[in-house]
């Protein structure tokens, strides 16, 4: 399992923050493209905000022979070591290939993860229990929910290596960032950096906005000339952004 050095509080702490929306186009404009996971949405909008390391479980389809229900008899089955695995104020990510028929995990394994101090879940299949997850003090992304439990689609397989989550390739160590447009994937590599110049947009953009309710014209203002920029930088006292 590769070590990666630690991101800073202050950068965790400036993409819980900014807007996946910002995020992303601080991303697009580094030439990343793909970081959006389409399809995931909150099941309890009240805790929408995420940011944590990708901690990965990946699964391929079932067969009826090995998954049947006596397998939960044993604790190490990789669903539950994943959940028995996640360090505190990481995120679970599972690739359940964009599965829904069947749910990927249910309330109870979630409750265990709030419990270990995860920052959250993010899955491309389906929950259980989810009346529970509406509830639930433990941000949560999914593409919907099923009653039949994770056996009849899913077999876990692996732990910690490099997944496809809803056609979006996650790393373990990139940082998920999720709100209430839902969860992009952040390169590890890259977060620092990106987080400031997130933060730095969105110090304009909150400028720009603010001309826009007063009346002011698209032309000009959004996005801004070098007049705009200059009325920006004598108003807040900085330098302008990167755009």
């Amino acid at each position: 399992m590769a070590i990666h050095p630690p991101i800073s509080a202050s950068t965790l702490r400036t993409l819980g923050t900014v807007s996946t929306a910002t995020l992303t186009t601080q991303l697009m404009a580094r030439g990343l493209r793909n970081t959006y996971l389409a399809g995931l949405a909150p099941l309890n909008p009240g805790r929408s905000r995420l940011v944590g390391e990708a901690f990965t479980l990946r699964c391929i389809p079932s067969r009826e022979d090995l998954d049947v229900l006596s397998v939960f008899q044993d604790y190490d089955h990789p669903q539950r070591k994943a959940v028995e695995s996640v360090p505190p104020g990481a995120v679970l990510v599972i690739d359940a290939r964009g599965k829904t028929r069947a749910a990927s995990l249910g309330h109870i394994l979630a409750t265990r993860l709030l419990r270990r101090g995860a920052a959250g879940i993010v899955t491309d299949g389906a929950v259980r229990d989810s009346q529970g997850f509406a509830t639930l003090d433990l941000p949560t992304f999914a593409a919907g929910a099923a009653a039949t439990t994770n056996l009849a689609q899913h077999h876990a397989v692996d732990l910690q290596v490099p997944i496809g989550c809803a056609e979006v390739a996650v790393y373990p160590g990139d940082i998920m960032v999720g709100d209430h447009d839902g969860v992009i994937c952040l390169p590890r590599e890259l977060a620092g950096e990106v987080a400031e110049a997130a933060a730095r947009q969105e110090h304009l953009e909150d400028f720009i906005l603010a001309k826009i309710d007063a009346g002011s014209p698209l032309r000009g203002t959004y996005p801004p000339d070098e007049h705009t920029l200059a009325e920006y930088q004598r108003t807040a006292g900085v330098e302008t952004p990167e755009r």
